[in-house]
């Protein structure tokens, strides 16, 4: 399956899971066996941030503070980033919708392009595995009440989305335990 064409290209994807769970790992080996870029909000806003763009002061703050940005700037960023020619055909979208109204926002971006998600991915692992994953990546915005707080309110947020997605037929539950390559084949096996 590796180079992709013949199982992912076409497949538009959501990744979900919460903060340390390994999704930008996984997202990046996923998408490079699917053929679709992995396309990860996290890093758009954090790069905008190191770049000093008018997105980036917009968002420093928020980012810092372990909340969410808000649902309108998320849509701008997303919907233009999915209309480059290389999402047309397929895409794996890693930390976007994260509420149930970008959910519906998302659906609402896809239907104007004729297109509609394949596939929800949800990755899990336990709360203390999370914490713990997330301090060993020594990121300046990791700090340990900042990575709680964001666990807080993804559970609050983004966990909601579970039953939506599920609800839709669109989810599939993956356990985040265990090696790279374990997760990784337990993801392509959800996919595929």
């Amino acid at each position: 399956m590796a180079g992709g064409r013949d199982g992912g290209a076409g497949r538009k994807l959501v990744f979900l899971g919460p903060p340390g769970s390994g999704k930008g790992t996984q997202a990046q080996i996923l998408a490079q066996e699917l053929g679709v870029p992995a396309i990860s909000t996290g890093e758009m806003l954090r790069g905008a941030v190191a770049a000093g763009t008018e997105l980036g002061s917009k968002v420093e703050g928020i980012m810092n503070s372990g909340a969410l940005v808000d649902d309108d700037t998320m849509a701008e960023v997303v919907r233009e980033r999915l209309a480059r020619d290389d999402a047309r055909e397929g895409f794996l979208l890693d930390g976007y919708p994260r509420t149930l109204p970008q959910a519906e926002t998302l659906a609402g971006i896809l239907a104007d392009s004729g297109g509609h998600l394949d596939a929800v991915v949800l990755l899990d692992a336990p709360e203390q595995e999370l914490v713990d994953r997330a301090l060993a990546r020594k990121r300046a915005d990791d700090k340990e009440e900042v990575v709680r707080e964001r666990l807080r309110v993804y559970r609050q947020k983004t966990e909601p989305l579970v039953g939506y997605y599920e609800a839709r037929g669109l989810l599939r539950r993956v356990d985040g335990l265990g090696t790279v390559e374990a997760v990784s084949a337990r993801l392509l096996g959800a996919v595929s």
